[in-house]
């Protein structure tokens, strides 16, 4: 019974903590909430993204639907006991890809590693989402299969919203 009472006198208004997320770091990554097109760097369909704040703003969830028709998902979300972003994508074919970085020089950029399977190498993957004036936004993807020395562009597309 006492456990009760604690816990709805933890949820009345006066003894509220301030509103979880609320730091400035969890709006960093806020330019790329949007339902987008996304097109090549050349001006091709590439497919479209829909990415949403979700949890009361704590992460954001991305919604990818590839052109070919690839699904994938990705969870965002700033962890303070590190100071960084860590993102979680998976899709339908099977990928799991999990980076980590901090919003830097006008752009969110989030690295990690991918492990060799079958013919493919191990590789350092780098990906960077920069807000551009017009309200697009640049999510260049690169990949380094020497540790970083050389990268080669994985993907390189503009996200437009939808009108």
């Amino acid at each position: 019974m006492l456990a009760l009472v604690s816990a709805a006198r933890a949820e009345t208004p006066a003894a509220k903590a301030p509103p979880a997320c609320s730091a400035p770091e969890y709006r960093q990554f806020d330019f790329w909430v949007g339902d987008w097109e996304v097109e090549t760097a050349d001006g091709k369909h590439a497919g479209t993204n829909l990415v949403e704040a979700i949890l009361g703003g704590c992460v954001i969830q991305e919604h990818w639907k590839g052109a070919r028709g690839m699904t994938g998902s990705s969870f965002n979300i700033y962890d303070p006991g590190d100071g960084l972003w860590h993102q979680t994508w998976v899709d339908d074919h099977g990928t799991l890809l999990e980076l980590r970085g901090r919003f830097e020089n006008g752009a969110m950029v989030l690295s990690g590693e991918t492990p060799a399977r079958g013919d493919a190498k191990a590789a350092r993957q780098r990906i960077t989402w920069t807000p551009l004036g017009d309200g697009r936004v640049r999510q260049l993807w690169e990949s380094s299969e020497d540790g970083g020395k050389t990268w080669t562009v994985a993907f390189d597309g503009y996200y437009r919203k939808k009108t």
